[in-house]
Formats: C-alpha cells, structure tokens, sequence
C-alpha cells in the first residue's frame, strides 16, 4: 500500500485510483527513459537541440513542425523574403532543420518563420527561441538572434538558500519601480533586491518573466515560453539579477505558466504549423473559455517534452531556483474546476481529472528534483487535492508545497461580513491550521490576486479612502486608519505564525501600498499610475505606512530566530470567545490576540509552562503605530494554579492586552 494512503486511512475507498495514477506515472517515466537507460533529464534537453544555436562557425536551426510542407527563415538577413539559402529541411518525426555559414546571422538580427501547410501559409515565431521583441512602432514581435560576444558568467556557482521557512517576496519587475513606465531587470537588481534582503524575506517569487504580449496579463498568457520577457532587459541582465540575489542569499523563483498559452496565432503557439492540435487539444477541450486560452495536450510525448525541457533550461540557464506552477487546478481537473465546492474526497477521483496533466505534473516535479535536489516546487490549487505536496514515492504529485488559498479569501470575507466585535479568535486558528498535516502550505493573507483592479488589498478594505487623507503620523489621526493599522499587523503576524511551511506577500502590501493595481489599457488611457509601487511611502519616516513596514520585518524577524519554527506544533494555550483572546504556542514563542474591538484585559490569566517570559514583540509599540499602552521588554514570570486544580503542569501568565493588540513572548528560563 502507498504511503499517502497509510497516512490518510480517508484515501482507502479511492485506492484503487491512486494506485492506477502511481502506475500511468511509473509506465511513463519508463517509456520516456528508455525503461531507465537514461536519465529525465536527458529526456528534457530539448533546447539544446531545438531552436537557434551556433556551433563551430555554422547556425542550426530547428524546430518541430510535424503538419509544415515547408519552412523558410525570413528576417532582416535577407529583406523579409523567402529563398532557397535560408529554406529548412525536413527530417525524421516532423523536425525541420537548417543549417547556415556563420556571416547569414548576426547578432540583433530579426527574424521569423514562413511556414507552409496543406492549404495555407503564415509567419510564426520559433516555438523555441529564446529571445523575442517587440517593434516599438508597429507592436508586432518578432524573434532576435541572440548571441552576444561574451556570455554573462555566475559569481554564485553553487547556491544553497535557508529556506526554513520559505519566507517568499512576490513581485513583478515591470511595476516595481516608483517611475509611470515599466521597470527593468537592472533597476530591479539595485533598488527591490536590496529592501527584500533587508526586510528578512530568504526567497523572491518572479512573476511575468516568460514572454507575453499583453502586458496586462500579468504574464499568464505566455506566447514564447523559453524567452525571458525583454520588455524588462536582457537575458543577462536577468542573469545578473539571479545572481545578486544569490550573492544577498536569496532564493529565486518564477512564476511558470504550464496550464495554458495564449491564443495568438503571430505570437505564440497556436497554428504554428497550420494546426491547433499540434500542442493543444483539439475542438472545445483545446480552448479555456474562461481565460480565453488554449489547453496543452499533456498525453502528447512531444508536449512533454516541450514543457519538461522549459523546467530545465531556466534552471540550467538562468538558475532559478525553482517554480511556483500557476493555474494547477485548471490543470488536473477537466472542468477546471470551475465552480466545484471541493467538500469532499469523492469530488478529488470522481471522473473529472485529467490524468494526463497529473502525469506531466508528477513529472516535471521528479525532473526539477533530479536536476537541483534544493529546488522549490509550489503548487497554486485551490482544490485541496490530497497527495499534491507529497512525496512521488508515497503516491503524490511531488510539490514541495501548496499555496494556501483558502486563506486570503477568508481575511476577505471576514473584513467584508463580519462585524468586528463577532471575530472569533479560535475560529480563526482553526482556518488557518485546517490543512494536510502530511503537506507544506505557503500561508499568505493577500497576494497579487487581491490588489488587482476591481479587488482591494487588505489595507484598502480596511481603512478605504482614510488612506488618502489620515496617513501622516504627526498631524493626522482617525479611528478608521488606528483600526486598519491594528488589524493589518494582527491578520499577518498570525498567518505567518500558523504557517506550517511558508508564508509569502506580494510586493509593497508589506507596509500597506495604496490603492490597487491596475496596468496600462484603454480603459485607463493607457496609464502606469497604478502599475509601479509607491516606495517613498514607506521610506518617509512622518508617513504610517513606515509602521507597517518595520512591524513586517520584525515578525520575520521572530519567526526565523527559532529554529525549525514552521515544523513546530501548534499548541492552543487560551481561546476565550467572549473576550476574543486567543494564545498559543510554538516551541519557545507564545503568540497572544486580543481581536477585540474595544475591550482591554488587565492582568488577563493564560494557562501556558511555568517559566520567565520576556515580550519580544507588541503590535501595540508605538513604533510600529499603536498607543504605547504595553511597557516594551517586559519580563513575566508565571503563577503557580492553585493547589487544589486539576492542571497540575500549567501555570499562569498574566498579562495585560489592550484591545486589538497581538503580544509575542518568549520563554527564557
């Protein structure tokens, strides 16, 4: 019996499933390695093969073409025109070749294919160029021959990032600088880099790194997915930025788009060689109706290894240090899961999964792994799936990690429904610890998803339009922006505290970035006004977003000091609904919430071991924006129970706890 279903006796009814997914898995792995006479990653070197490369003194092109009658290579080499000089030749499986003398290509050249098909013809770009731009004047893209003279070498060679916890910075480099335009790699490197690294987070999430035309798709509608967007630079200067990253011990990931391509037919891989189904399916599976994309076909071996050799060329290339697989549940379900509640185990082996998908997901994990045994796999699955951050050999898919969806949408529901005075604190615990103890989570209260136009982030729920008017720290003050500061520091210290393997935030909500995000379209008059981040806010020291911000990096702070901190056990101490108080403990460290509105507790009693504690963190400190009421550095130590109690191993810790104030001490002795 597999592991997953030992640990999970839930599981035994669908053992049957399991088992049959364990072994499509095994049969695949076989047939795709020559029953192991060699490696996967030798299976997924495809971009050493495929695409433009120059070797001792020629170009080889290829690319895989199987519906194509004839390919010619058209750029500014030669007009734009079709010749016999630069016409590919077909060979074995669909693959065409061409073959070329050193001085036809340079350097910045442009180019694209002419592909012809029975009954049509049409320009495409190369499935597997690593370089495409786009025309400042015209919009169109094109591929570019990509060969500078010298190569950028890692300073870095072997990087190995604490990652205990995974403490991880999303962001996106064409809206992270203060400027109305898009960032670069470069502007990147020199100015976010070094505020992640101070603030404590050990690892930086990219987002939108593979190309894409829409800018305003966040990178989710990824047309060449071997080229690193040049929108922000060049493949080096991300190189570079990998690479100061490492320098600074940072982990760096990317946000990879395997579950769908964009439609386009001049920019990505739709047509290509005349047909939809050469890389998706074919008819209504093919299409993604609700983001308007195409489905891979992952039961196509060809497929496969297009997409496992993009997991391996940015490792290789550019040494992320792993991925964070976007759309995972439109991925493994037929439906996509679309409108599924997800309330039960029958909902996860009921008929409606793709096998071939899970099969191409346990894959590209095992290969990941086989390549850099540190990388980071997280999966983006708001199902719930059981086995998806499991280990292959158990049965599951292989992830490292789980984001943890569930929960921003519950921060969400809560500010928006619930009236304050109704939070209930042990209701709240049990929300953010309701998950797979056999499984990693990456525990996060708001991500780019919540500041998208039409959203809000926390903070904008909380204190709305307040923010413009009450965030001087010397003039102004409201209840409104007290409680939004209040509550903005109490929902992440005690998601980050809860976190059980990760926990991540998105670029600037850290101190509470204004308003939302909203990239350049028609319907703003093509403005970047809400497409940068605002860093002068936090860096002004009379502004209140400066609380927020050093309340963040002093969290981190604490959650990183103890070691092991995310693998400890959560043990409850106090949950007191009337009062709204809520205290735990993890190895050393007790956390302490009063959520209540409006009522403070004095010498407030809470069960815990009999020791010294000292308070190493009140989110009521005036530094970080509260009232000062709690005497910073205090030393508590505990009360005997009376004789006659029942728990005899306990004793008291009294404190006092202003209302919506977290405390965090540590046990000293």
């Amino acid at each position: 019996m597999l592991k997953l279903i030992k640990k999970d006796p839930w599981l035994k009814p669908y053992q049957e499933a399991i088992v049959a997914r364990y072994k499509y898995y095994s049969k695949k792995v076989s047939s795709l390695t020559y029953n192991g006479s060699s490696s996967l990653s030798e299976f997924a070197s495809g971009y050493l093969y495929f695409g433009l490369h120059r070797e001792a003194k020629r170009w080889i092109f290829r690319e895989w073409a199987p519906n194509a009658t004839a390919i010619y290579l058209i750029g500014t080499f030669n007009d734009w025109k079709e010749s016999e000089e630069y016409k590919l030749k077909p060979s074995k499986n669909g693959v065409w070749q061409l073959e070329l003398a050193e001085d036809l290509l340079h350097h910045g050249d442009l180019y694209k294919m002419k592909v012809y098909w029975n009954g049509g013809c049409g320009e495409r770009i190369p499935a597997w160029c690593r370089r495409v731009v786009q025309d400042d004047y015209t919009k169109l893209f094109c591929a570019q021959v990509w060969a500078p003279e010298t190569n950028y070498t890692f300073k870095t060679k072997k990087f190995k990032a604490n990652t205990s916890p995974l403490l991880i910075y999303e962001a996106h480099i064409g809206m992270s600088g203060e400027e109305e335009k898009v960032s670069t790699y470069r502007e990147f490197k020199d100015n976010v880099l070094p505020r992640i690294a101070e603030d404590g987070y050990n690892c930086v999430q990219l987002m939108a790194i593979q190309e894409h035309p829409y800018y305003g798709s966040f990178g989710y509608h990824v047309s060449s997915f071997f080229a690193p967007s040049s929108r922000f630079g060049t493949p080096e200067e991300l190189k570079e930025l990998i690479d100061t990253a490492h320098g600074m011990g940072l982990a760096v990931i990317m946000d990879l788009v395997h579950s769908h391509s964009v439609k386009n037919v001049n920019e990505g891989l739709s047509a290509l060689d005349g047909t939809v189904y050469q890389y998706f399916h074919d008819g209504e599976r093919g299409k993604h109706t609700l983001w308007d994309s195409y489905c891979f076909n992952y039961g196509k071996n060809e497929v496969i290894h297009f997409l496992l050799s993009n997991c391996k060329y940015w490792l290789e290339e550019f040494h992320f240090d792993g991925f964070r697989f976007d759309g995972v549940t439109s991925m493994i379900y037929l439906d996509h899961g679309m409108g599924k509640a997800f309330t039960g185990y029958a909902d996860y082996y009921d008929g409606n999964q793709d096998g071939d998908a899970i099969c191409y997901l346990t894959l590209a994990n095992q290969l990941i792994h086989e390549v850099n045994p540190r990388a980071i796999t997280i999966a983006e699955d708001v199902s719930g799936m059981p086995g998806l951050a499991a280990k292959i050999a158990d049965g599951g898919i292989g992830f490292d990690y789980r984001l943890a969806m569930g929960i921003p949408d519950f921060w969400i529901k809560m500010i928006k429904e619930v009236k304050d005075e109704e939070w209930k604190p042990g209701h709240i615990l049990w929300t953010l610890t309701n998950r797979r103890q056999d499984e990693k989570v990456i525990s996060y209260a708001e991500s780019h998803d919540q500041a998208l136009v039409g959203d809000k982030t926390i903070m904008f729920r909380l204190a709305d339009a307040d923010m413009y008017w009450h965030m001087s720290r010397l003039f102004d003050s409201s209840y409104m922006m007290d409680r939004a500061i209040a509550l903005h520091k109490m929902i992440r210290l005690i998601t980050i505290s809860t976190m059980n393997g990760g926990y991540l935030n998105f670029m600037g909500n850290e101190f509470g970035h204004p308003e939302w995000i909203d990239f350049p379209r028609e319907g703003n008059g093509w403005s970047y006004k809400h497409a940068r981040r605002q860093w002068h806010l936090v860096d002004d020291t009379d502004l209140k977003y400066k609380y927020l911000g050093d309340f963040d990096k002093s969290m981190i702070k604490i959650v990183t000091s103890e070691r092991k901190f995310a693998e400890s056990p959560i043990i409850e101490l106090w949950d007191k609904s009337d009062d709204q108080v809520l205290a735990f403990r993890r190895l050393d460290l007790v956390f302490v919430f009063n959520f209540h509105p409006n009522k403070s507790f004095s010498d407030y009693g809470i069960l815990t071991e009999p020791g010294k504690y000292d308070l190493i963190l009140s989110s009521d400190d005036k530094q970080y924006g509260g009232f000062g009421f709690v005497q910073e550095e205090q030393t508590y130590f505990t009360q005997d129970v009376d004789k006659e109690s029942e728990v005899k191993d306990k004793a008291w810790l009294r404190l006092y706890i202003p209302s919506r104030t977290a405390l965090v001490l540590k046990k000293v002795d």
